[in-house]
């Protein structure tokens, strides 16, 4: 299976940017897990951001978290990433990821509206 491309939505790249070596270089391995269909090594999903949203937790000497969804064809959106300090995350981080999903399919279905649009026509 070919690699789906990865979409960084808001800050995630450059969240993922700042994390220390190894946790960047195990975000980009469970990433591309992602991108070639497969689930992350360490995952759990994130049904309080949306439905299909999913978690990699990356276990460093300080936590880390990319919240991702990969359910639409065209790839996989990376909605969040962040250093996690507490056990529970934090409601910040949640509705970061929860609006930039949001703002996500809200842009797609603009653009199916506009294509049917213009098929219409």
């Amino acid at each position: 299976m070919a690699d789906r491309p990865l979409f960084w939505l808001g800050s995630s790249l450059d969240d993922v940017r700042q994390f220390p070596t190894v946790a960047k270089q195990r975000a980009g391995f469970e990433l591309s897990e992602v991108q070639q269909g497969r689930m992350p090594s360490d995952w759990k999903p994130m049904a309080t951001v949306g439905s299909g949203v999913y978690e990699i937790r990356i276990h460093t000497a300080v936590e880390h978290r990319i919240l991702y969804v990969a359910k639409f064809s065209e790839g996989v959106y990376v909605l969040h990433a962040f250093e996690k300090k507490t056990q529970r995350t934090r409601q910040h981080d949640l509705d970061i990821a929860t609006s930039r999903l949001s703002d996500l399919i809200r842009e797609r279905r603009q653009l199916r509206d506009s294509s049917q649009r213009r098929k219409s026509k």
